[in-house]
């Protein structure tokens, strides 16, 4: 068997239990380092950690980009492959991530980016706003870490050339329709959170326009038409989602009391 890859596989998650078994089986035996980070979890998440190998750790919630950055100081590799408890490294990724190490090619680059693609209905989704969804996910801890907004989004800031992998990161997001629905306000909230703490204020034309161009731009220019009936949706969806996110922002800043 060959040699694991010296890298260590880092996963936050909190109540995760149903997919860290699919997620964790996809990094078994050839990487050399596997952690999950838990918080506040109440599910049997420890236990199937631990029975796949992996050491587990526990961590207060401190939204996603701070709490991913204090999962990094736990592990025992500078080399993280991040993963959310969602998420399968395809077979296609396992083989480019081997050959990565394989070329030598972490001594040239600082980070590597690959696609995540989605399965949602019936399908993977290989069009629209859900893929290519280039994702920085292979990283030299050293020379990089989370960033972005501390509410949302968080992103990698890297220091350093970043490599272009072809496999597919397999993510499990949505597995109904109804899950998909049900994280709209949610991620609104967030939106609002976000906004406030930078002192951005509602415009009616953003509301308005901006919804319109999520459609046209996932369903036309982006070719989500041709990923069927879920192409559809899930333009319909993101453009909606669009419009709750800034109806909320509307509905924060004129909040008031009923008029006696």
């Amino acid at each position: 068997m060959a040699e694991p890859l010296p890298l260590s596989v880092v996963i936050v998650a909190k109540n995760e239990a149903h997919n860290l078994v699919r997620c964790l089986d996809s990094v078994r035996r050839w990487t050399a380092d596997i952690l999950v980070v838990l918080n506040d979890t109440t599910d049997a998440s420890e236990s199937v950690a631990l029975g796949a190998g992996a050491r587990v750790k526990h961590l207060p919630w401190q939204g996603y980009r701070d709490t991913k950055n204090a999962a990094l100081a736990l592990a025992k590799h500078n080399w993280i492959l991040s993963l959310d408890a969602d998420e399968e490294v395809s077979p296609a990724l396992r083989a480019d991530l081997q050959a990565f190490f394989a070329r030598g090619d972490q001594t040239r680059f600082a980070a590597a980016r690959f696609p995540r693609k989605v399965w949602f209905i019936d399908r993977w989704i290989t069009h629209g706003d859900w893929y290519p969804d280039l994702s920085i996910r292979l990283f030299d801890r050293t020379r990089a870490r989370w960033g972005g907004d501390q509410f949302v989004h968080e992103k990698i800031d890297c220091t350093g050339p970043i490599a272009r992998l072809r496999g597919d990161l397999h993510h499990y997001s949505f597995p109904t329709l109804a899950s998909h629905v049900a994280k709209i306000n949610p991620f609104a909230d967030l939106f609002v959170q976000q906004h406030k703490a930078r002192g951005t204020k509602f415009s009616a034309a953003t509301a308005i326009l901006r919804p319109c161009w999520r459609f046209v731009r996932a369903y036309f220019i982006k070719l989500g038409f041709l990923d069927g009936y879920p192409g559809f949706y899930i333009a319909h969806a993101t453009a909606f989602g669009a419009f709750v996110r800034y109806s909320r922002l509307y509905e924060e800043e004129n909040r008031r009391a009923p008029s006696p």
